[in-house]
Protein backbone atom coordinates (compact mmCIF):
# COMPACT_ATOMS: atom_id res chain seq x y z
CA UNK A 1 0.00 0.00 0.00
CA UNK A 2 1.63 3.68 -1.09
CA UNK A 3 0.40 5.46 1.94
CA UNK A 4 1.25 8.70 1.43
CA UNK A 5 -1.49 8.23 -1.38
CA UNK A 6 -4.37 6.81 1.29
CA UNK A 7 -6.85 8.18 3.69
CA UNK A 8 -5.51 8.24 7.65
CA UNK A 9 -8.50 5.68 8.08
CA UNK A 10 -6.98 3.64 5.17
CA UNK A 11 -3.61 3.32 6.95
CA UNK A 12 -5.19 3.20 10.13
CA UNK A 13 -6.68 -0.52 8.79
CA UNK A 14 -3.96 -1.43 7.10
CA UNK A 15 -1.96 -1.26 10.29
CA UNK A 16 -5.00 -3.04 12.49
CA UNK A 17 -4.86 -5.96 9.84
CA UNK A 18 -1.27 -6.65 10.73
CA UNK A 19 -2.06 -6.30 14.14
CA UNK A 20 -5.23 -8.70 13.57
CA UNK A 21 -2.54 -10.76 11.72
CA UNK A 22 -0.24 -11.29 14.57
CA UNK A 23 -3.09 -11.93 16.72
CA UNK A 24 -3.89 -14.91 14.45
CA UNK A 25 -0.74 -16.40 15.06
CA UNK A 26 -0.87 -16.03 19.02
CA UNK A 27 -4.58 -17.72 18.80
CA UNK A 28 -2.85 -20.43 16.89
CA UNK A 29 -0.14 -21.05 19.40
CA UNK A 30 -2.80 -21.08 22.03
CA UNK A 31 -5.04 -23.81 20.27
CA UNK A 32 -2.32 -25.86 20.04
CA UNK A 33 -1.25 -25.47 23.61
CA UNK A 34 -4.33 -27.09 24.78
CA UNK A 35 -4.94 -29.72 21.96
CA UNK A 36 -1.81 -30.95 20.67
CA UNK A 37 1.41 -29.39 22.07
CA UNK A 38 4.01 -31.94 23.89
CA UNK A 39 3.75 -31.49 27.92
CA UNK A 40 7.32 -30.81 27.76
CA UNK A 41 7.55 -27.41 25.31
CA UNK A 42 5.36 -25.59 27.92
CA UNK A 43 8.14 -23.45 29.30
CA UNK A 44 9.35 -22.47 26.12
CA UNK A 45 5.58 -21.84 24.83
CA UNK A 46 5.49 -19.53 27.51
CA UNK A 47 8.39 -17.60 26.11
CA UNK A 48 6.86 -17.71 22.37
CA UNK A 49 3.75 -16.24 23.80
CA UNK A 50 5.32 -13.95 26.39
CA UNK A 51 7.60 -12.28 23.38
CA UNK A 52 4.72 -12.01 20.97
CA UNK A 53 2.13 -10.32 23.10
CA UNK A 54 4.83 -7.89 23.57
CA UNK A 55 5.26 -7.25 20.22
CA UNK A 56 1.23 -7.03 19.83
CA UNK A 57 1.19 -4.37 22.61
CA UNK A 58 4.09 -2.52 21.12
CA UNK A 59 2.21 -1.90 17.77
CA UNK A 60 -1.53 -1.87 18.93
CA UNK A 61 0.14 1.38 21.20
CA UNK A 62 2.14 2.89 18.83
CA UNK A 63 1.21 6.70 18.97
CA UNK A 64 1.01 7.05 15.71
CA UNK A 65 -2.18 4.33 15.60
CA UNK A 66 -3.54 6.74 18.16
CA UNK A 67 -2.32 10.14 15.17
CA UNK A 68 -3.96 7.86 12.46
CA UNK A 69 -7.10 7.87 14.89
CA UNK A 70 -7.62 11.31 15.60
CA UNK A 71 -6.88 11.94 11.80
CA UNK A 72 -9.74 9.55 10.35
CA UNK A 73 -12.53 10.94 12.66
CA UNK A 74 -12.05 14.03 10.57
CA UNK A 75 -12.44 12.27 7.17
CA UNK A 76 -16.00 13.00 5.66
CA UNK A 77 -15.80 8.91 4.39
CA UNK A 78 -15.67 8.38 8.07
CA UNK A 79 -17.75 11.09 9.14
CA UNK A 80 -21.03 10.41 7.04
CA UNK A 81 -20.77 6.19 7.63
CA UNK A 82 -22.77 5.39 10.93
CA UNK A 83 -20.69 1.81 10.60
CA UNK A 84 -17.39 3.18 9.90
CA UNK A 85 -17.90 5.89 13.27
CA UNK A 86 -19.05 2.73 15.18
CA UNK A 87 -16.02 1.33 14.27
CA UNK A 88 -13.63 3.89 14.62
CA UNK A 89 -15.23 4.30 18.23
CA UNK A 90 -14.20 0.66 19.18
CA UNK A 91 -10.98 1.33 17.69
CA UNK A 92 -10.21 4.47 19.67
CA UNK A 93 -11.92 2.70 22.82
CA UNK A 94 -8.94 -0.34 22.37
CA UNK A 95 -6.51 2.13 21.71
CA UNK A 96 -6.72 4.15 24.75
CA UNK A 97 -7.21 1.06 27.23
CA UNK A 98 -3.83 -1.02 25.49
CA UNK A 99 -2.12 2.43 26.53
CA UNK A 100 -2.95 2.05 30.21
CA UNK A 101 -1.21 -1.19 30.39
CA UNK A 102 2.36 -1.08 29.99
CA UNK A 103 4.06 -3.46 27.80
CA UNK A 104 5.93 -5.81 30.32
CA UNK A 105 2.81 -6.27 32.35
CA UNK A 106 1.14 -7.82 29.57
CA UNK A 107 4.00 -9.88 28.73
CA UNK A 108 4.25 -11.16 32.38
CA UNK A 109 0.18 -11.69 32.45
CA UNK A 110 0.90 -14.09 29.70
CA UNK A 111 3.60 -15.99 30.50
CA UNK A 112 1.70 -16.19 33.77
CA UNK A 113 -1.05 -17.99 32.23
CA UNK A 114 1.06 -20.14 29.86
CA UNK A 115 2.74 -21.81 33.32
CA UNK A 116 -0.70 -21.12 35.47
CA UNK A 117 -2.35 -23.49 32.80
CA UNK A 118 0.26 -26.38 32.61
CA UNK A 119 0.20 -26.07 36.40
CA UNK A 120 -3.85 -25.97 36.49
CA UNK A 121 -3.22 -29.19 34.47
CA UNK A 122 -1.16 -31.14 36.57
CA UNK A 123 -2.97 -29.79 39.82
CA UNK A 124 -6.47 -30.69 37.98
CA UNK A 125 -5.22 -34.57 37.05
CA UNK A 126 -3.29 -35.13 40.54
CA UNK A 127 -6.67 -33.27 42.15
CA UNK A 128 -4.01 -31.59 44.57
CA UNK A 129 -4.94 -27.56 44.65
CA UNK A 130 -1.25 -26.95 46.51
CA UNK A 131 0.12 -27.43 42.96
CA UNK A 132 -1.93 -24.31 41.59
CA UNK A 133 -2.10 -22.02 44.52
CA UNK A 134 1.29 -20.20 43.62
CA UNK A 135 0.78 -19.42 39.81
CA UNK A 136 -3.31 -18.28 40.99
CA UNK A 137 -1.76 -16.41 43.60
CA UNK A 138 0.60 -14.78 41.23
CA UNK A 139 -2.18 -14.21 38.39
CA UNK A 140 -4.63 -12.34 41.04
CA UNK A 141 -1.72 -10.11 41.80
CA UNK A 142 -0.94 -9.14 38.06
CA UNK A 143 -4.65 -8.94 37.49
CA UNK A 144 -5.08 -6.75 40.51
CA UNK A 145 -1.96 -4.59 39.09
CA UNK A 146 -3.52 -4.36 35.56
CA UNK A 147 -7.28 -3.42 37.66
CA UNK A 148 -5.49 -0.45 38.97
CA UNK A 149 -4.17 0.56 35.83
CA UNK A 150 -7.34 0.23 33.80
CA UNK A 151 -9.31 1.43 36.42
CA UNK A 152 -11.06 4.81 35.44
CA UNK A 153 -11.27 6.48 39.26
CA UNK A 154 -14.99 7.11 38.53
CA UNK A 155 -16.59 4.65 41.40
CA UNK A 156 -17.05 0.82 41.33
CA UNK A 157 -14.41 -1.28 42.33
CA UNK A 158 -11.41 -3.13 40.53
CA UNK A 159 -13.22 -5.95 39.17
CA UNK A 160 -15.12 -3.77 36.82
CA UNK A 161 -11.92 -3.11 35.22
CA UNK A 162 -11.77 -6.60 34.79
CA UNK A 163 -15.02 -7.41 33.94
CA UNK A 164 -15.23 -4.36 31.18
CA UNK A 165 -12.54 -6.24 29.14
CA UNK A 166 -15.16 -9.50 28.63
CA UNK A 167 -18.44 -7.02 28.93
CA UNK A 168 -17.28 -3.47 27.79
CA UNK A 169 -19.60 -1.33 29.81
CA UNK A 170 -20.61 -3.67 32.04
CA UNK A 171 -20.60 -3.32 36.24
CA UNK A 172 -20.03 -5.35 39.28
CA UNK A 173 -22.92 -3.86 41.02
CA UNK A 174 -25.27 -4.00 38.14
CA UNK A 175 -24.18 -7.74 37.75
CA UNK A 176 -25.54 -8.07 41.53
CA UNK A 177 -28.55 -6.60 40.58
CA UNK A 178 -29.54 -8.81 38.03
CA UNK A 179 -27.95 -11.76 39.75
CA UNK A 180 -29.40 -11.12 43.48
CA UNK A 181 -33.03 -11.85 42.18
CA UNK A 182 -32.35 -14.51 39.97
CA UNK A 183 -30.81 -16.44 42.14
CA UNK A 184 -34.16 -16.00 44.61
CA UNK A 185 -36.13 -17.25 41.52
CA UNK A 186 -34.18 -20.10 40.83
CA UNK A 187 -32.87 -21.81 44.17
CA UNK A 188 -37.88 -21.32 44.44
CA UNK A 189 -37.74 -23.24 41.03
CA UNK A 190 -35.13 -26.26 42.13
CA UNK A 191 -37.10 -26.67 45.71
CA UNK A 192 -40.74 -26.67 43.51
CA UNK A 193 -39.08 -29.49 41.06
CA UNK A 194 -37.92 -31.66 43.74
CA UNK A 195 -41.17 -31.86 45.50
CA UNK A 196 -42.91 -32.54 41.49
CA UNK A 197 -44.98 -35.81 41.25
CA UNK A 198 -43.44 -36.94 37.70
CA UNK A 199 -40.25 -36.23 37.56
CA UNK A 200 -38.56 -37.40 34.54
CA UNK A 201 -36.96 -40.62 33.97
CA UNK A 202 -32.94 -40.29 34.11
CA UNK A 203 -32.02 -44.05 33.11
CA UNK A 204 -30.47 -42.60 29.60
CA UNK A 205 -27.95 -41.11 31.12
CA UNK A 206 -26.86 -44.21 32.36
CA UNK A 207 -26.23 -46.38 29.19
CA UNK A 208 -22.51 -46.80 28.80
CA UNK A 209 -21.55 -45.53 24.62
CA UNK A 210 -18.42 -45.75 23.52
CA UNK A 211 -16.78 -42.10 23.37
CA UNK A 212 -15.33 -42.98 19.29
CA UNK A 213 -19.57 -42.95 18.62
CA UNK A 214 -20.28 -40.31 20.56
CA UNK A 215 -17.78 -38.23 18.67
CA UNK A 216 -19.06 -38.88 15.08
CA UNK A 217 -22.48 -38.33 15.84
CA UNK A 218 -21.85 -35.70 17.75
CA UNK A 219 -19.94 -34.25 14.36
CA UNK A 220 -22.89 -35.28 12.63
CA UNK A 221 -25.03 -32.55 14.88
CA UNK A 222 -22.85 -29.87 14.56
CA UNK A 223 -22.72 -29.83 11.03
CA UNK A 224 -26.34 -30.41 10.37
CA UNK A 225 -27.04 -27.05 12.49
CA UNK A 226 -24.69 -25.52 10.38
CA UNK A 227 -20.69 -25.55 11.56
CA UNK A 228 -18.93 -25.13 8.23
CA UNK A 229 -16.05 -28.13 8.34
CA UNK A 230 -14.30 -26.78 5.50
CA UNK A 231 -13.52 -23.60 7.29
CA UNK A 232 -13.21 -25.44 10.80
CA UNK A 233 -11.89 -28.74 13.25
CA UNK A 234 -13.77 -30.63 16.17
CA UNK A 235 -11.00 -32.26 18.23
CA UNK A 236 -10.87 -32.81 22.32
CA UNK A 237 -9.48 -30.93 24.96
CA UNK A 238 -9.51 -31.08 28.74
CA UNK A 239 -11.76 -28.21 29.15
CA UNK A 240 -14.40 -27.30 26.00
CA UNK A 241 -13.03 -24.25 23.60
CA UNK A 242 -13.87 -22.37 20.82
CA UNK A 243 -10.98 -20.56 18.82
CA UNK A 244 -11.68 -18.35 16.35
CA UNK A 245 -8.35 -18.45 15.06
CA UNK A 246 -8.78 -16.21 11.36
CA UNK A 247 -10.69 -15.82 8.76
CA UNK A 248 -11.90 -18.99 7.45
CA UNK A 249 -10.39 -20.84 10.69
CA UNK A 250 -12.64 -21.49 13.35
CA UNK A 251 -12.03 -24.41 15.67
CA UNK A 252 -13.66 -26.49 18.11
CA UNK A 253 -12.89 -29.06 21.01
CA UNK A 254 -15.08 -30.94 22.83
CA UNK A 255 -14.87 -33.95 25.62
CA UNK A 256 -16.38 -36.97 25.93
CA UNK A 257 -17.15 -39.97 29.06
CA UNK A 258 -19.02 -43.41 28.09
CA UNK A 259 -22.04 -41.78 30.51
CA UNK A 260 -23.85 -39.53 30.11
CA UNK A 261 -23.41 -39.36 26.54
CA UNK A 262 -25.52 -36.31 26.58
CA UNK A 263 -22.51 -34.03 28.36
CA UNK A 264 -20.60 -34.52 25.29
CA UNK A 265 -23.38 -33.50 23.06
CA UNK A 266 -24.21 -30.91 24.61
CA UNK A 267 -20.67 -29.53 24.93
CA UNK A 268 -20.25 -29.96 21.04
CA UNK A 269 -23.49 -28.08 20.61
CA UNK A 270 -22.40 -25.20 23.15
CA UNK A 271 -18.67 -24.86 21.50
CA UNK A 272 -20.82 -24.91 17.98
CA UNK A 273 -23.00 -22.27 18.94
CA UNK A 274 -19.75 -20.28 19.57
CA UNK A 275 -18.55 -21.07 16.09
CA UNK A 276 -21.08 -20.29 13.98
CA UNK A 277 -20.63 -16.84 15.27
CA UNK A 278 -17.27 -16.62 14.59
CA UNK A 279 -18.07 -17.91 11.38
CA UNK A 280 -21.04 -15.65 10.89
CA UNK A 281 -18.60 -12.30 11.94
CA UNK A 282 -17.47 -10.34 8.83
CA UNK A 283 -13.70 -11.36 9.09
CA UNK A 284 -12.80 -11.80 5.55
CA UNK A 285 -14.26 -7.57 4.75
CA UNK A 286 -12.83 -6.28 8.13
CA UNK A 287 -9.80 -8.78 9.39
CA UNK A 288 -8.70 -6.73 12.55
CA UNK A 289 -11.04 -4.49 13.29
CA UNK A 290 -13.77 -4.24 15.64
CA UNK A 291 -16.46 -4.64 12.83
CA UNK A 292 -14.88 -8.35 12.61
CA UNK A 293 -15.05 -9.05 16.54
CA UNK A 294 -18.11 -10.57 19.17
CA UNK A 295 -20.26 -7.59 20.72
CA UNK A 296 -19.46 -9.11 24.17
CA UNK A 297 -18.71 -12.76 25.73
CA UNK A 298 -21.99 -11.93 27.48
CA UNK A 299 -23.45 -12.16 23.76
CA UNK A 300 -21.31 -14.50 22.17
CA UNK A 301 -22.21 -16.51 25.29
CA UNK A 302 -26.05 -15.95 24.35
CA UNK A 303 -25.20 -17.92 21.04
CA UNK A 304 -23.51 -21.13 22.53
CA UNK A 305 -26.11 -21.59 25.14
CA UNK A 306 -29.22 -21.19 22.82
CA UNK A 307 -27.76 -23.99 20.71
CA UNK A 308 -27.20 -26.07 23.73
CA UNK A 309 -29.93 -25.59 25.70
CA UNK A 310 -33.01 -23.40 23.62
CA UNK A 311 -32.26 -25.91 20.58
CA UNK A 312 -30.50 -28.82 22.08
CA UNK A 313 -33.06 -29.39 24.90
CA UNK A 314 -36.05 -28.83 22.76
CA UNK A 315 -38.70 -31.53 22.07
CA UNK A 316 -38.26 -30.55 18.14
CA UNK A 317 -34.39 -31.28 18.37
CA UNK A 318 -34.86 -34.49 19.74
CA UNK A 319 -37.69 -35.58 17.19
CA UNK A 320 -34.77 -34.90 14.51
CA UNK A 321 -31.92 -36.03 16.30
CA UNK A 322 -33.47 -39.79 18.01
CA UNK A 323 -33.60 -41.40 15.09
CA UNK A 324 -30.44 -40.59 13.81
CA UNK A 325 -28.88 -41.23 16.90
CA UNK A 326 -30.26 -44.63 17.35
CA UNK A 327 -28.45 -45.16 14.30
CA UNK A 328 -25.49 -43.71 15.27
CA UNK A 329 -24.78 -44.51 19.28
CA UNK A 330 -26.41 -48.50 19.12
CA UNK A 331 -28.86 -50.27 20.38
CA UNK A 332 -29.51 -48.85 23.84
CA UNK A 333 -31.31 -46.08 22.53
CA UNK A 334 -33.68 -48.26 20.69
CA UNK A 335 -37.62 -48.03 21.71
CA UNK A 336 -37.94 -44.67 23.06
CA UNK A 337 -39.70 -41.81 21.86
CA UNK A 338 -39.00 -38.48 21.46
CA UNK A 339 -40.42 -36.84 24.56
CA UNK A 340 -39.00 -39.33 26.63
CA UNK A 341 -35.56 -38.23 25.53
CA UNK A 342 -36.68 -34.41 25.81
CA UNK A 343 -37.80 -34.69 29.19
CA UNK A 344 -34.82 -36.87 30.22
CA UNK A 345 -32.45 -34.16 28.67
CA UNK A 346 -34.16 -31.46 31.06
CA UNK A 347 -33.36 -33.38 34.41
CA UNK A 348 -32.81 -31.03 37.20
CA UNK A 349 -30.49 -32.04 39.81
CA UNK A 350 -27.63 -30.58 41.45
CA UNK A 351 -24.08 -31.63 40.77
CA UNK A 352 -20.48 -30.51 41.23
CA UNK A 353 -19.51 -29.47 37.93
CA UNK A 354 -20.34 -26.22 36.18
CA UNK A 355 -20.49 -27.56 32.46
CA UNK A 356 -22.34 -30.77 33.20
CA UNK A 357 -25.36 -28.62 34.68
CA UNK A 358 -28.43 -27.98 33.85
CA UNK A 359 -30.10 -24.98 32.78
CA UNK A 360 -31.15 -23.48 36.10
CA UNK A 361 -28.50 -24.98 39.10
CA UNK A 362 -26.05 -24.00 35.82
CA UNK A 363 -26.37 -20.25 37.03
CA UNK A 364 -25.73 -20.94 40.69
CA UNK A 365 -22.43 -22.30 39.75
CA UNK A 366 -21.47 -18.85 37.86
CA UNK A 367 -22.69 -16.91 40.87
CA UNK A 368 -20.50 -19.03 43.60
CA UNK A 369 -17.55 -18.25 40.52
CA UNK A 370 -18.41 -14.39 40.76
CA UNK A 371 -18.04 -14.22 44.06
CA UNK A 372 -15.36 -15.81 45.32
CA UNK A 373 -13.58 -14.09 42.26
CA UNK A 374 -14.39 -10.81 44.06
CA UNK A 375 -13.32 -11.56 47.12
CA UNK A 376 -10.03 -12.60 46.22
CA UNK A 377 -9.20 -9.82 43.64
CA UNK A 378 -10.34 -7.45 46.72
CA UNK A 379 -8.18 -8.92 49.03
CA UNK A 380 -11.04 -10.53 51.36
CA UNK A 381 -10.12 -14.41 50.05
CA UNK A 382 -7.09 -15.94 50.74
CA UNK A 383 -6.12 -18.09 47.39
CA UNK A 384 -4.81 -20.38 49.79
CA UNK A 385 -8.74 -20.30 51.42
CA UNK A 386 -10.33 -20.56 47.88
CA UNK A 387 -10.79 -24.78 48.06
CA UNK A 388 -12.56 -24.45 51.67
CA UNK A 389 -14.63 -21.46 50.89
CA UNK A 390 -15.90 -23.06 47.14
CA UNK A 391 -16.48 -26.17 49.16
CA UNK A 392 -18.76 -24.64 52.06
CA UNK A 393 -20.41 -22.67 49.02
CA UNK A 394 -21.40 -25.78 47.20
CA UNK A 395 -22.86 -27.30 50.76
CA UNK A 396 -24.90 -24.56 50.84
CA UNK A 397 -26.31 -23.54 47.41
CA UNK A 398 -26.41 -27.08 46.43
CA UNK A 399 -26.26 -29.15 49.35
CA UNK A 400 -23.44 -31.08 48.23
CA UNK A 401 -20.24 -32.49 49.56
CA UNK A 402 -17.13 -31.52 47.31
CA UNK A 403 -14.95 -35.04 47.38
CA UNK A 404 -11.77 -33.58 45.91
CA UNK A 405 -10.53 -30.28 44.23
CA UNK A 406 -10.21 -31.63 41.09
CA UNK A 407 -14.22 -31.99 40.96
CA UNK A 408 -14.09 -28.48 42.77
CA UNK A 409 -12.57 -25.29 42.33
CA UNK A 410 -9.69 -26.65 40.43
CA UNK A 411 -12.48 -27.82 37.51
CA UNK A 412 -12.47 -24.72 36.01
CA UNK A 413 -9.38 -23.45 33.15
CA UNK A 414 -10.39 -19.48 33.22
CA UNK A 415 -8.26 -18.60 36.61
CA UNK A 416 -5.13 -20.74 35.36
CA UNK A 417 -5.06 -18.27 32.23
CA UNK A 418 -5.84 -15.53 33.57
CA UNK A 419 -9.00 -14.43 32.84
CA UNK A 420 -10.26 -12.91 36.37
CA UNK A 421 -13.82 -11.75 35.64
CA UNK A 422 -15.02 -13.95 32.82
CA UNK A 423 -17.43 -16.06 34.45
CA UNK A 424 -20.46 -13.44 35.05
CA UNK A 425 -20.69 -13.52 31.38
CA UNK A 426 -21.93 -17.43 31.12
CA UNK A 427 -25.16 -16.35 33.36
CA UNK A 428 -25.51 -12.58 30.88
CA UNK A 429 -25.44 -14.81 28.06
CA UNK A 430 -28.42 -16.76 29.56
CA UNK A 431 -30.27 -14.02 30.76
CA UNK A 432 -29.46 -12.67 26.60
CA UNK A 433 -30.23 -16.06 24.56
CA UNK A 434 -33.71 -16.59 26.61
CA UNK A 435 -34.65 -12.83 25.04
CA UNK A 436 -33.38 -13.43 22.59
CA UNK A 437 -35.13 -17.09 22.31
CA UNK A 438 -38.63 -15.05 22.67
CA UNK A 439 -37.54 -12.52 19.61
CA UNK A 440 -36.78 -15.72 17.52
CA UNK A 441 -40.54 -17.52 18.36
CA UNK A 442 -42.09 -14.21 17.78
CA UNK A 443 -40.15 -14.11 14.17
CA UNK A 444 -40.10 -17.38 13.25
CA UNK A 445 -43.73 -19.21 13.99
CA UNK A 446 -42.53 -22.10 11.91
CA UNK A 447 -39.20 -22.68 14.09
CA UNK A 448 -40.41 -26.55 15.61
CA UNK A 449 -41.60 -27.88 12.28
CA UNK A 450 -38.27 -26.57 10.84
CA UNK A 451 -36.01 -27.84 13.72
CA UNK A 452 -38.18 -31.45 14.13
CA UNK A 453 -37.19 -32.10 10.11
CA UNK A 454 -33.77 -30.84 10.86
CA UNK A 455 -33.68 -27.59 8.96
CA UNK A 456 -31.86 -25.19 11.06
CA UNK A 457 -30.99 -22.80 8.46
CA UNK A 458 -33.63 -20.40 9.24
CA UNK A 459 -33.10 -20.25 12.71
CA UNK A 460 -29.18 -19.75 11.52
CA UNK A 461 -30.29 -16.96 8.67
CA UNK A 462 -32.06 -15.31 12.05
CA UNK A 463 -28.72 -15.03 14.25
CA UNK A 464 -27.00 -14.23 11.35
CA UNK A 465 -28.91 -11.08 10.03
CA UNK A 466 -29.42 -9.87 13.81
CA UNK A 467 -26.68 -10.76 15.66
CA UNK A 468 -23.32 -11.80 13.69
CA UNK A 469 -23.29 -9.36 10.79
CA UNK A 470 -22.39 -6.65 12.95
CA UNK A 471 -19.39 -7.04 14.96
CA UNK A 472 -19.02 -4.33 17.51
CA UNK A 473 -21.20 -2.61 15.48
CA UNK A 474 -23.27 -1.42 18.79
CA UNK A 475 -22.31 -2.16 22.35
CA UNK A 476 -23.97 -6.06 23.80
CA UNK A 477 -26.67 -3.98 25.53
CA UNK A 478 -27.63 -1.58 23.20
CA UNK A 479 -27.54 -4.72 20.15
CA UNK A 480 -30.12 -7.06 22.68
CA UNK A 481 -32.42 -3.82 22.85
CA UNK A 482 -32.26 -3.48 19.41
CA UNK A 483 -33.26 -7.29 18.56
CA UNK A 484 -35.30 -7.71 21.81
CA UNK A 485 -37.57 -4.87 22.41
CA UNK A 486 -36.12 -4.68 26.24
CA UNK A 487 -33.31 -4.10 28.00
CA UNK A 488 -31.69 -7.19 29.62
CA UNK A 489 -33.10 -8.76 32.81
CA UNK A 490 -33.56 -11.89 34.49
CA UNK A 491 -37.57 -12.32 34.45
CA UNK A 492 -37.41 -13.80 30.73
CA UNK A 493 -34.54 -16.62 31.62
CA UNK A 494 -37.01 -17.37 34.75
CA UNK A 495 -39.97 -17.80 32.17
CA UNK A 496 -38.30 -19.63 29.79
CA UNK A 497 -37.46 -22.19 32.75
CA UNK A 498 -41.06 -22.44 34.18
CA UNK A 499 -42.82 -22.69 30.96
CA UNK A 500 -40.27 -25.43 29.99
CA UNK A 501 -39.64 -27.11 33.39
CA UNK A 502 -43.12 -27.48 35.35
CA UNK A 503 -44.36 -29.76 32.48
CA UNK A 504 -41.71 -31.73 31.83
CA UNK A 505 -41.68 -32.57 35.64
CA UNK A 506 -45.50 -32.98 35.69
CA UNK A 507 -46.22 -29.52 37.11
CA UNK A 508 -48.84 -26.98 35.75
CA UNK A 509 -47.11 -23.31 34.36
CA UNK A 510 -47.78 -20.62 37.18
Amino acid sequence: MAEGNSSRFDVLIHRLREIGTLRSVQATLGWDQETMMPPAAAEFRGEEMALLSSIIHRRATDPEIGDLVQAAAQEPDVREDEILRADLREIRRDYENACKLPTELVAELTLAGTRGLTAWKQARAESRFEIFRPHLETILELNRRKAMCLHDGKGGELYDALLDEFEPGMKSSRVEAMFTPLRLELVSLLEELADAPDPPDPAIHRLPIPVGLQARFSREVAEAIGYDFNAGRLDVATHPFTEGLAPGDTRITSRYQEAPFADGLGSTMHEAGHALYEQGLPKEQFHGRPLAEAASLGIHESQSRLWENQVGRSRPFWAFALPRAVGALGQGLQGLNPDQVYRAMNIVAPGLIRVESDEVTYNLHIMLRFDLERAMLRGDLNPSDLPAAWNDRIRSDLGLAVPDDARGCLQDIHWSMGAVGYFPTYTLGNLYSAQIWEAVRRDLPDLDRQMASGDFQPLLAWLREKIHRHGRRWPAEELGERITGTRLSHEPLIKYLGDKLRPVYGLACS
